[in-house]
This record gives structure tokens, C-alpha cells and sequence, in this order.
């Protein structure tokens, strides 16, 4: 199937930026600079029903293919929290979320963890695709890299032997939950 244009059912700058850089054969366009700001209500119980809330959601209003991620970090010690709730664990934004985790994993002996990524790809008709992703490693001590954007600081890459925050924006998308989801949800079209 030939896309030419996709709009993103996100605000987030740092998603789109990292969309942008693995869908480079389709034009993609920000909800944001079509006019649409309104606030989408995450109510699914996992990631795949929020991306696909989004995605309808903005397809329907746009009359355009919308696609959607919902992603976040799921780790071992606090039962996969904060999961859906990462971008709202702590309420406060980015670098409160970060200090909670590290102050709640302050004496984990495990360590382990996971980025889950959720996409999907909704037609104003309703037609509806989706790809799954996971980017595995674990939780470090403290912060350790500026690069990236919401947890990549504390999050040791398995395969990158490093922390997100130290990753160039090329290797996170080389092995990122959001890369391989997307890869899944290409193969699928």
C-alpha cells in the first residue's frame, strides 16, 4: 500500500521527530499544524487501545490516515509500572517522572526493564493496522546523557550497550520500541 501522507496523532515533538526519521518515503504532518488541538482522552488498559483511540480519533476529525503510538517504560521491579502511565507518573512532567522512578527503584536488586511501543495506522474509513515493539535493558543508578526525551537518561539499551541519553538520535531509532513497531506495522501494509 502507497501512504503519501500520514498525519501524527501527537503532540509530542520528540515522537514525531523520530517518525519523521523512519518514515522518510511519506509525508508526515503533525495533528497540530492541521488545526487539530484538542486533547484525546487516553481511556484503553493497554497500549494498543490508546494508539488506536488516538488514531481514530484524528483520522475521523481530519478526513486523513492518522497514525498513533502509545509507548511507554515497563519495569520488572514495579510490575511493569509505569506502563501506560509513564508520560503521567509523577503528574509533574519528564524530569519529575525520572526522579520518582529512581526514588521508587532506589533499592532494586532488579533492575530489568523494557520500552513497549504501540502503533497504529487508521483510514478515515476505519480500516485499521497496527505493530508492536519492544527495546529491552534496564534501569540505571542515576541520569546518565542529555540526549532523547523522557526516560532515554535512565534506561541502559541492551543493544547499544549504553544509556538512550548517550545515544545519537540514528542509534536509539536503530533499535527503539518505536522503530521496531513501526517495521512491524510496514510489513503489515
Amino acid at each position: 500500500m502507497k501512504l503519501e501522507k500520514i498525519v501524527v496523532a501527537s503532540g509530542n515533538e520528540g515522537k514525531i521527530a523520530e517518525i519523521k526519521a523512519i518514515f522518510t518515503d511519506v509525508e508526515i504532518v503533525s495533528m497540530r499544524d492541521l488545526g487539530f488541538t484538542e486533547e484525546i482522552e487516553e481511556t484503553g488498559k493497554t497500549f494498543k487501545e490508546n494508539a488506536k483511540i488516538k488514531a481514530e480519533t484524528v483520522a475521523r476529525a481530519l478526513n486523513l490516515p492518522a497514525l498513533s503510538d502509545d509507548s511507554g517504560l515497563c519495569v520488572d521491579w514495579l510490575q511493569g509500572a509505569p506502563g501506560i502511565y509513564s508520560a503521567r507518573f509523577s503528574g509533574e512532567g519528564d524530569a519529575e517522572n525520572r526522579k520518582l522512578l529512581l526514588k521508587r527503584m532506589d533499592h532494586a536488586f532488579d533492575r530489568k526493564a523494557y520500552f513497549e511501543s504501540a502503533v497504529c495506522l487508521c483510514f478515515p474509513n476505519g480500516k485499521t493496522y497496527f505493530g508492536e515493539g519492544r527495546t529491552y535493558g534496564k534501569i540505571l543508578w542515576e541520569e546518565i546523557g542529555t540526549n532523547g526525551f523522557g526516560y532515554d537518561c535512565v534506561f541502559y539499551s541492551s543493544d547499544l550497550k549504553k544509556s538512550f541519553g548517550l545515544a545519537t538520535d540514528e542509534e536509539k531509532n536503530s533499535v527503539s520500541h518505536r522503530y521496531r513497531a513501526l517495521c512491524d506495522l510496514r510489513k503489515k501494509l
